[in-house]
């Protein structure tokens, strides 16, 4: 059984581990290297995932194992306090397709609604990510641009599509 949940700075260890295995599995989807995420101390990466009012991580967690993560920011100021972001959508490769990324992003859809009563959540995604599309497609997004040499790894650019999703009018 998987479980959702916010995490929090106890969460640290497991949140840094996970993120090193996204980084690992997907560097041209994840920000940033391996050795800026490994960089990061535990203090630093708690603060990260502190949820606070312009900021929410959230994990899948099979038993114990953190298993998938995904977290949402916003800004603080009030012109632009009404939208939110979508960052670092993760599930470890064996537990995908199980609806996981489709849990954690409901998880911070309703918290952006709810708790931040958010009008619209955005997220970017790698241009040549068909199933990462997909997945935002099938949960409500839809692309409005396109931002050429959005990323470059191993000396290779990378467009990425910005997205967004209505979530009250």
């Amino acid at each position: 059984m998987i479980t959702i949940r916010l995490l929090g700075p106890g969460d640290a260890g497991c949140f840094k581990s996970l993120r090193l295995v996204a980084v690992d599995n997907a560097p041209t989807a994840i920000w940033p290297t391996r050795e800026e995420e490994e960089a990061r101390t535990i203090e630093q990466t708690a603060a990260r995932i502190q949820p606070t009012a312009t900021q929410a991580v959230f994990g899948a967690f099979a038993g114990a194992s953190l298993v998938g993560i995904t977290g949402v920011r916003r800004e603080p100021l009030a012109q632009v306090s009404h939208k939110a972001t979508i960052w670092g959508v993760f599930v470890e490769p064996g537990y995908r397709g199980q609806g996981i990324a489709q849990s954690l992003l409901a998880a911070a859809t309703a918290h952006a609604s709810h708790d931040w009563n958010s009008v619209q959540l955005m997220l970017c995604v790698n241009a040549e990510n068909v199933a990462a599309k997909m997945l935002y497609t099938s949960h409500g997004f839809a692309t409005f641009g396109i931002e050429p040499c959005a990323m470059q790894v191993d000396g290779r650019f990378y467009s990425e599509e910005h997205m967004v999703k209505r979530l009250k009018e």
